[in-house]
């Protein structure tokens, strides 16, 4: 049975025909905007695809130069790429949806009421007012906002190609080849218990600051450092009698922070035991090598003698005794200490 207050046959044909134009006008202005849509996410997928091959292959030639860093901050940029990119398509990958899903109801919508019109007014008149209903509840006159094409973003790489130049003036000044280390160790003298190491620069253009003195015992043994100064000769002590051990020297320039090339290692070795003094004597202490001998509080004080005959003609030997004074009780106490540096 009809309500009471139902429309006219005519009237709901009349409504459905322009509730069908309305969604056929409502899909193609979706139409429209889902190809602005696409346009749109096709803008930031082709940017950002062409702003990657611009970074890969602008990095790519610095790679050589700059290694590791360059790489880092690729990647931090391809990130910042991919976070604008996702930020960005994420608003119009929802509107899309949108769109699609209202193409979709309009289609069923205009299929429904295409059926309900041809199916004549009174075999049909239930089909044509549930159509009204429902067409009724659609907002076809409701359309989502799709942004323009200077409102999206459009991906780019700013890049200075001028940081190459910084780069290549000081790559070109890093570094140098030499054909020579600019000093060598110029002579090795025994002494009892040591060796005297003597070095000169061969190269009369390098102004050297400091030199760096370093020695092994062969072969087996690393280097380690024994001396650095700005002197040209050092005494190595502690040195095993009749055992080879290698020397090298570097320097470093004046002004500059790091060494040259290491001198051609040089092999010597001392057959000369080091010195020490006799044990036993009254009013003198000796050190654990006993090369040094120490005056204690004995009154009196015996002749010191050496252990053996280290020392021969043209050879030189320095005795020192260094004196050294403090005050206690409000007494002065003087104290001294021999060490044998040999002159005969």
């Amino acid at each position: 049975m009809k309500g009471a207050m139902e429309p006219e046959p005519e009237v709901l044909l009349q409504e459905a025909r322009e509730n069908v134009e309305a969604a056929q006008s409502y899909r193609r202005e979706l139409g429209q905007r889902l190809q602005g849509l696409r346009e749109a996410q096709r803008q930031i997928k082709e940017s950002a695809s062409q702003t990657r091959d611009v970074l890969k292959q602008h990095f790519s030639d610095l790679k050589g130069t700059l290694g590791k860093l360059l790489d880092e901050r690729l990647v931090t940029l391809l990130q910042e790429v991919d976070t604008i990119e996702q930020e960005t398509i994420k608003p119009l990958d929802d509107c899309q949806k949108l769109i699609e899903h209202g193409v979709n109801t309009a289609d069923d919508l205009v299929r429904e009421g295409e059926t309900a019109i041809l199916g004549g007014i009174e075999e049909q008149n239930d089909k044509l007012w549930n159509f009204t209903k429902k067409a009724s509840h659609i907002q076809l006159d409701s359309l989502p906002e799709v942004p323009l094409l200077v409102d999206v973003p459009c991906l780019s790489a700013q890049l200075d190609d001028s940081i190459l130049n910084i780069v290549k003036d000081h790559i070109f000044k890093h570094g140098a080849v030499a054909s020579r280390p600019p000093v060598q160790i110029e002579e090795l003298v025994e002494k009892p218990g040591g060796i005297v190491v003597r070095w000169c620069k061969v190269d009369d253009d390098f102004t050297a600051q400091d030199y760096r003195l370093q020695f092994r015992k062969c072969p087996a043994n690393p280097f380690e450092d024994v001396y650095v100064g700005s002197e040209t000769e050092f005494i190595v002590l502690h040195i095993d009698p009749n055992v080879d051990y290698q020397f090298r020297v570097c320097a470093r320039g004046d002004g500059r922070q790091e060494w040259s090339p290491w001198s051609v290692p040089q092999t010597g070795h001392s057959t000369l035991v080091p010195h020490e003094w006799t044990t036993g004597f009254e009013g003198y202490s000796l050190s654990s090598r006993r090369n040094i001998a120490l005056r204690n509080d004995a009154e009196s004080a015996g002749v010191l003698y050496s252990s053996a005959p280290t020392y021969f003609c043209g050879q030189t030997l320095t005795f020192r005794c260094s004196l050294c004074q403090w005050e206690r009780n409000d007494q002065s106490v003087a104290c001294g200490y021999l060490w044998l540096h040999c002159h005969v």
